[in-house]
């Protein structure tokens, strides 16, 4: 059963895959009163077929919001949070957390106050001040939560909560689902034991109805049944009849998981063996030698089709999270593979049909680069890490400039210099040639024994 929320999340997603964005709140001041100067001017290309695509899924893809709603100073990004939230938050804390930077006590005093009081976190609450409601509560988010505080430190309470409220919500084989109290998922379980990792809590020990997180999270994973094309795949969910359909969205979040996996991925795993000794009752070596396979036939990357049609188009988020797995899981090969054609194509996801910045995507970016030995300061012609600050509050420290980002140092941001004045002089020259400041849009490890 699908919720009302499940329902604006599968909107939102299908925004996200295509490259779309969601439509823009009105900013609040950030508590300095100004911009943040860690900004990027940037314009690469956009490929037209893909904007136009984009943009005819966006009329009924993205949630509407009213033009006077006003977005908290310490949350990323200027979409409509209502579905992405708190999930957009933990990415842009985890991804800029592996730079280095130390974010505003804003940004994360904000996901914090988030959280409800049995331990669970909401998609997005705007009046934080209200007790939620336990309908509402989203176990992907909650994940993206305790994997962003297990990485920042000092929020132990917050995560023992979280993992309590797990255990409460879990469903009787094993597994969750997106909303507590309906049928489980594998993107939703996946996510799940990813947390529980995160948090040191063993998902084996994590029981209810007699079966474990594990095998709630295996019972999605087709086996040597499956036409070997699908094999090590994973199902959203059983069909009416109980057997199995591969799905790539399930199969990228659920990958990272069986491999012991969580964010951000900063030790890949050792590189596997050739393949052809793999086995399709080998459930962590059958998921990544499928999604190699996948990522190989459509030449790097994973599509999907876009809504309302047959037609294929390219799925950048779920691209982002197998390169994430693969990595994890020992097959840097195929995960190079989608990083450069994320860095080579991305930008019509990172930029969308509103030109609207996305922290989630420029997260996923940066925590791809980490993962695979990229520069995400010079991600092709794009500073991923620049760029992701730009669009939430301005940094409470960040690392001393190197000649290769060219970053402004925490010294210099505390002194003012390269500032907002910075930032200005950056507009004004720009507007002079008659540019545009374009701030591109757009999950440490540990292993199952």
């Amino acid at each position: 059963m699908l919720t009302a929320a499940r329902l604006g999340a599968v909107a939102l997603t299908a925004a996200v895959l295509t490259g779309t964005a969601a439509p823009a709140f009105a900013a609040t001041a950030s508590p300095s009163g100004s911009a943040s100067p860690y900004a990027l001017v940037t314009a690469p290309a956009t490929d037209s077929v893909l904007a136009a695509a984009a943009a005819a899924a966006s009329a009924s893809a993205t949630p509407s919001a009213p033009a006077s709603a006003a977005l908290p100073a310490g949350l990323y990004g200027q979409a409509d949070p209502t579905y992405d939230g708190v999930f957009r938050q933990g990415l842009s804390l985890l991804a800029l957390h592996t730079e280095g930077i130390t974010p505003a006590a804003s940004a994360v005093d904000w996901l914090t106050g988030q959280q409800c009081a049995d331990g669970g976190w909401p998609s997005y609450n705007p009046t934080p001040a209200k007790a939620c409601s336990a309908a509402t509560e989203d176990t992907n988010a909650t994940s993206m939560a305790v994997q962003a505080l297990v990485a920042l430190g000092g929020h132990d309470s917050a995560v023992a909560k979280a993992v309590a409220w797990y255990k409460q919500v879990q469903n009787n084989d094993g597994g969750w689902s997106y909303n507590p109290g309906t049928a489980s998922d594998a993107n939703s379980t996946g996510l799940v034991v990813s947390a529980l990792l995160a948090a040191k809590a063993d998902p084996a020990t994590v029981v209810r109805g007699g079966h474990s997180a594990i095998a709630g999270l295996d019972s999605f994973q087709l086996g040597c049944s499956a036409p070997k094309a699908d094999q090590g795949a994973f199902a959203y969910q059983p069909n009416k009849n109980g057997s199995l359909t591969a799905n790539n969205a399930a199969t990228v979040q659920a990958a990272l998981a069986i491999g012991g996996g969580f964010l951000p991925v900063t030790d890949p795993a050792a590189a596997s063996s050739a393949q052809p000794s793999a086995t399709c009752s080998d459930a962590l070596r059958s998921a990544s030698q499928y999604l190699s396979a996948q990522l190989g036939a459509d030449g790097g990357h994973l599509t999907a089709p876009l809504a309302g049609s047959s037609t294929p188009a390219p799925d950048y988020n779920d691209t982002a999270w197998a390169a994430l797995s693969l990595a994890n899981n020992g097959w840097p090969a195929p995960a190079k593979t989608a990083v450069e054609w994320l860095r080579q194509n991305g930008e019509a996801w990172i930029q969308g049909s509103t030109g609207q910045a996305s922290p989630a995507a420029l997260a996923l970016l940066i925590l791809d680069a980490k993962a695979t030995g990229l520069d995400p300061h010079s991600f092709g012609t794009t500073d991923l890490v620049s760029q992701l600050v730009a669009t939430g509050p301005t940094p409470a420290a960040v690392p001393a400039a190197s000649a290769a980002t060219g970053a402004p140092t925490a010294a210099a941001k505390k002194s003012g210099s390269g500032g907002p004045n910075w930032l200005i002089f950056g507009v004004l020259f720009v507007a002079a040639v008659g540019g545009g400041i374009l701030i591109s849009y757009n999950r440490a490890k540990g292993k199952r024994s």
